[in-house]
C-alpha cells in the first residue's frame, strides 16, 4: 500500500513545485511554502526527497523523459532531416510553452543559488539536444544527398541557440511572449538556408 502511495505523493510534490515556479515567477521557493502548497509538513516532503535540489532534479528528469521519448518517435515517424529538425525544435518550444514552470528550469534562472549540479544537468540536456540535431544533419548527406550550408556542428548550435533564446524570452516576459510566436516564419527562413544538395565529386 505504501509503495503505491509513495510515487503519487512524489508526483504531487513535483507538480506543486512546477505550479509555484509558474505562479511565483522571480521568487525563491522555500520548502515551507512548498509543503503548504502540497498540504503536508516539511518533514513529509523530506521523506520523499532528501533535499530541494533532489526535487529540482525530479523536474529535470521529467523534462528529459518527456522530450527525448517524443524525439525517439519523431525519428521513427519522420524520414527527412529538415522536417526532423523542425519538429524537434517545435516540440521543445511547445513543451516550454505548455509548462511555464518547467520553462523556468530550462531557462536556468530558477536554479541560481541552487547547487551547481542542477545547472550542469540543464546544460547537459541542451548539449544532448544539440548532439541529436547534429546527428540528424550529418545523416542527411548519407540518406538524402544533402549537406548543411555551414558545418553540421555549427548549424546544430545555431538551431538550439534559437530555441534557448525563445525560451529565455518567454521566461523573461513572465510567460507573456510565447516561444512559438513567429516561429513558423522564423523556421521557414532558417530551414531555407539549412541544407543544400551535396556536390558530387568527379
Amino acid at each position: 500500500m505504501s509503495d503505491t502511495r509513495k510515487p503519487r505523493r512524489r508526483e504531487q510534490i513535483l507538480q506543486a513545485l512546477a505550479i509555484m515556479l509558474e505562479e511565483d515567477s522571480g521568487k525563491r521557493i522555500t520548502t515551507a511554502a512548498l509543503a503548504r502548497q502540497v498540504g503536508v509538513s516539511e518533514a513529509a516532503l523530506y521523506r520523499h526527497f532528501p533535499s530541494k535540489a533532489r526535487m529540482f532534479e525530479g523536474l529535470i528528469d521529467f523534462i528529459e523523459e518527456s522530450v527525448f521519448a517524443r524525439i525517439t518517435r519523431i525519428l521513427e515517424d519522420i524520414p527527412d532531416a529538415q522536417s526532423r529538425c523542425g519538429t524537434i525544435l517545435a516540440l521543445l518550444l511547445g513543451f516550454a510553452e505548455k509548462n511555464p514552470g518547467l520553462a523556468r528550469v530550462l531557462g536556468g534562472d530558477v536554479l541560481t543559488g541552487e547547487t551547481a549540479r542542477l545547472r550542469q544537468r540543464v546544460h547537459q540536456l541542451f548539449e544532448r539536444l544539440e548532439m541529436q540535431l547534429k546527428q540528424v544533419l550529418r545523416e542527411a548527406e548519407l540518406r538524402e544527398g544533402r549537406r548543411t550550408s555551414i558545418p553540421a556542428s555549427a548549424a546544430a548550435n545555431l538551431l538550439i541557440a534559437q530555441a534557448e533564446g525563445r525560451i529565455s524570452q518567454y521566461v523573461r516576459s513572465d510567460f507573456k511572449r510565447l516561444p512559438t510566436e513567429y516561429w513558423d516564419d522564423q523556421w521557414a527562413l532558417l530551414s531555407s538556408q539549412l541544407l543544400r544538395e551535396a556536390v558530387q565529386s568527379a
